[in-house]
C-alpha cells in the first residue's frame, strides 16, 4: 500500500504562502480547491460517495500537515494537495475492503473522447452518443492499473506535464512515460470500435 505523502513541497520562491497563512485562510483555500480535488478523486475511484469521502480525507490530511509545528513553507499548494489526493485514491484503490464494497461507477469528465465530437451545440442524438462514449470511457479506465489510471488522469484531465506527474507520483519520467504508453495502448484496444480501429 502506498504511503500518503503529506509533507509540503520545499519552497523555492520567497512569495510562497506560509503554512500559518494558509491555515488561517484554510476554509477559503479549501473551497477554491474542493471541486477540482473531488473531480480528480471521482475519476480515480469511479464512485461518487467514495470520492466524497476521499476528498474529505484529503483536506483533513492537508489541515493536519499545515497544523504541525515543523510545517514547511509551500512552493505550490495546489500541486501539494493534488499529491495528497492521488496518494489517497491509490491507497483506496488498493484496499481489498474498498474493492469489495465498490459500487457501479458514475463519474463525469470524459473530455478526452468528447473532444472528437464536431458539434458545439449537440443535438439529442449527439448527446446520446456522447453519454455512450462517456460510459465506455469509464469502463475502460477501470481496466487500467491504479498507476496507469493515475498517469492518464493527471495528464489528460489535470493537464499536467510528464515532469509534474513524475514529481506528484514520486516516479522518474521514464516510468511515467511507460505507464502512459501502456494506458493509451489499453484504452485504444478497449475503445477501438469507436474510431474504426485507427491507431
Amino acid at each position: 500500500m502506498i504511503e500518503v505523502v503529506v509533507e509540503p513541497l520545499p519552497a523555492e520562491t520567497t512569495g510562497s504562502p506560509a503554512p500559518a497563512a494558509l491555515l488561517r485562510d484554510f476554509g477559503t483555500w479549501m473551497t477554491s480547491e474542493q471541486r477540482r480535488i473531488y473531480s480528480l478523486c471521482q475519476r480515480f475511484l469511479q464512485d461518487r460517495e467514495e470520492a466524497d469521502s476521499a476528498t474529505q480525507d484529503v483536506f483533513l490530511k492537508a489541515y493536519q500537515a499545515l497544523s504541525r509545528e515543523d510545517a514547511q513553507q509551500l512552493d505550490d499548494p495546489a500541486r501539494w494537495v493534488t499529491r495528497i489526493a492521488v496518494n489517497t485514491c491509490l491507497d483506496r484503490l488498493r484496499s481489498r475492503k474498498w474493492q469489495f464494497w465498490r459500487r457501479r461507477p458514475a463519474p463525469e469528465d470524459e473530455q478526452a473522447l468528447l473532444a472528437v465530437a464536431p458539434s458545439r451545440s449537440p443535438e439529442a442524438e449527439d448527446c446520446y452518443f456522447a453519454g455512450q462514449i462517456g460510459a465506455r470511457l469509464r469502463q475502460a479506465l477501470e481496466k487500467l492499473s491504479p498507476r496507469q489510471r493515475a498517469v492518464f488522469s493527471l495528464r489528460h484531465f489535470e493537464e499536467m506535464s510528464l515532469e509534474e506527474i513524475s514529481q506528484t507520483l514520486g516516479l522518474d519520467v521514464g516510468t511515467v512515460k511507460a505507464h502512459m504508453f501502456r494506458a493509451v495502448a489499453r484504452l485504444r484496444e478497449e475503445l477501438r470500435d469507436l474510431y474504426g480501429g485507427i491507431r
